[in-house]
C-alpha cells in the first residue's frame, strides 16, 4: 500500500487487506475501507468503505471511528447524521484520535449533533492540539486570540499559533508575526515580524490577499530601513555591503514570490 520494500501496488494492498480483514483484523478492515471510501486499488465505493469501517470501528479501533464519524457528518455511505457522527467522534476522541477530537470540538463549537458548547469545544480542541494536530493549534491561536469560549489571553494565543507556524500553518505564520508586530502575547520584535511574514510570504497561496499584501509591505518598509541604518552607521556598524544587499531585498519583496 505504502510502497515500502516493494513497489507500490493499490490492487495488491487490497488482495492481502481483504485475506486479514474476512479474518477479522481490525487494522485491515479499516485499511480495506479506507481502499474503497478513496477508491484506491478499488472502484470508489462509500457503502462498502461503511461495511469494513463499521466492523472495525465496533472491535475498537479509533481510526475506524473516526471514519464512521465523517461518513454521518457527510452523509457519504450512510444516511448523513451530525448525531451518530457525534456519537462515533466521541468513541475515538477518547481513545486519543487527535483527529477525531479536533472533529468533536468542531461539533461543538458549531452545534452539529450536540448543544452548541464552546467550553467544550476548546476542551477537545486543547487535546488534539497536544498532540499536535496543526488545524486545532491555529484555531486555538484564534479563540485566545479574539477570546472565543475561553477568556482573552494573547501569550496563550501566540503560543499556540507558534506551535502551528513551526508546522508550516500559513495562517498562523502571518498571525504570529502579527503578534510580534504589535507586541501582543510576546516582546515586540520587529526581525521575528520579518521571519514569520517571509514564512508565511513563501506559502502566499494559502494565505489571503489582504494578508499577503500586508506582508509585502511590512517587508518592503523593514528591509528599505535596514538599508538606511546600514548605510548611515545608525546602530553602530555601517556597511555598504549590507545596505546594498538589504536596499535590493525591499526593491524585490513581490518578486521573491
Amino acid at each position: 500500500y505504502n510502497g515500502k520494500g516493494v513497489e507500490q501496488d493499490y490492487e495488491k494492498a487490497v488482495y492481502w487487506f481483504e485475506k486479514a480483514a474476512n479474518q477479522g483484523n481490525a487494522d485491515a478492515q479499516n485499511n480495506l475501507g479506507n481502499c474503497y471510501h478513496y477508491g484506491e486499488g478499488v472502484e470508489q465505493d462509500n457503502e462498502k468503505a461503511v461495511y469494513w469501517y463499521e466492523l472495525a470501528a465496533n472491535q475498537g479501533n479509533s481510526d475506524a471511528q473516526n471514519m464512521m464519524g465523517e461518513c454521518y457528518y457527510f452523509g457519504e455511505g450512510v444516511e448523513q447524521g451530525y448525531k451518530k457522527a457525534v456519537y462515533w467522534y466521541e468513541l475515538a476522541a477518547k481513545q486519543g484520535d487527535k483527529n477525531a477530537q479536533y472533529n468533536l470540538g468542531h461539533c461543538y463549537y458549531c452545534g452539529k449533533g450536540v448543544e452548541q458548547d464552546y467550553k467544550k469545544a476548546v476542551y477537545w480542541f486543547e487535546k488534539a492540539a497536544k498532540q499536535g494536530n496543526v488545524k486545532t493549534q491555529y484555531i486555538l491561536g484564534e479563540y485566545y486570540y479574539y477570546g472565543y469560549g475561553v477568556k482573552q489571553d494573547y501569550k496563550k494565543a501566540a503560543y499556540w499559533y507558534e506551535q502551528a507556524a513551526k508546522q508550516g500553518d500559513a495562517d498562523a505564520q502571518y498571525k504570529l508575526g502579527e503578534c510580534y508586530y504589535y507586541g501582543e502575547g510576546v516582546e515586540q520584535d520587529y526581525e521575528k515580524v520579518a521571519y514569520w511574514y517571509e514564512m508565511a510570504k513563501k506559502q502566499n497561496s494559502l494565505i489571503s490577499k489582504e494578508r499577503l499584501d500586508n506582508c509585502y509591505k511590512f517587508l518592503k518598509k523593514y528591509y528599505k530601513k535596514l538599508s538606511l541604518n546600514y548605510l548611515f552607521g545608525k546602530n553602530g556598524e555601517k556597511s555598504l555591503k549590507k545596505a546594498i544587499f538589504y536596499f535590493k531585498k525591499s526593491c524585490n519583496v513581490k518578486k521573491n514570490v
